[in-house]
């Protein structure tokens, strides 16, 4: 059995779907984020010290629970459980790698940058708007141009694609329109058709943020500093 602790977002997506796709025995453990600010309990922060989601805990390794955070080392993990989802076999891990770095430096940051100027932030901001719109469809190219060479990311369908998805799955939520990168288009058209993503992606749906969730009535998700980060027991498990 593994624990997962989730809420409704991107991020969460990326290892739900994996979980999904594999058929593994999962415990959904919904955080409240912006009301509670669950991620900053002292339990959580044991298990993932950056006080982000997602991460896992693995009762099923027949020693004790391994605990994993940040969701590219959770794909990597599950994919050296399971032995699935790994892309072609002709492309070395070097690729693999390579691409699960490139979603969680380039394509995520970016795309989250520019949902908070879009969605969350209290007056509108051309500058960052301009900025990480520019840098999220400069993200989108790179995978146009990698995509021109083939249906999936390393050839297959793969922890890769899993990873990239949901930053791509939200793009006409973010005012960016996908007709201007075709392959990209056709890619995320057909994993969205996949029912374990389906699934995943409707996870806890009712959980998800609205576009109410601002810095004054939700503190927990909004100008964190150090001090967010003092441990703290929210009573809860």
């Amino acid at each position: 059995m593994i624990d997962f602790y989730y809420a409704p977002t991107p991020n969460g997506w990326k290892v739900a779907i994996m979980l999904e796709e594999c058929g593994l025995d999962y415990r959904t453990v919904l955080l409240s984020l912006p009301t509670n600010g669950d991620q900053f309990a002292e339990s959580f922060l044991a298990i993932s010290p950056n006080a982000r989601i997602p991460a896992i805990v693995d009762h099923s390794t027949g020693i004790q629970p391994v605990t994993v955070f940040e969701s590219g080392a959770i794909l990597l993990y599950l994919f050296e459980a399971t032995g699935l989802f790994g892309g072609e076999p002709s492309l070395r891990s070097k690729e693999r790698n390579e691409w699960l770095f490139w979603q969680s430096a380039n394509l995520g940051p970016m795309a989250g940058q520019l949902s908070h100027f879009v969605n969350y932030a209290p007056e509108r901001f051309d500058y960052a708007l301009n900025r990480y719109r520019g840098e999220y469809e400069r993200c989108i190219r790179v995978l146009e141009t990698r995509l021109s060479r083939g249906d999936y990311i390393l050839g297959e369908y793969s922890i890769a694609d899993m990873m990239t998805f949901p930053w791509i799955f939200i793009a006409k939520s973010l005012g960016i329109d996908l007709a201007a990168f075709p392959a990209v288009a056709a890619w995320r058209t057909k994993i969205k058709s996949r029912p374990a993503v389906r699934r995943a992606v409707d996870l806890l749906k009712e959980a998800q943020f609205t576009k109410t969730v601002n810095a004054s009535t939700h503190p927990h998700l909004f100008n964190q500093t150090a001090q967010h980060l003092a441990p703290r027991s929210t009573g809860r498990q």
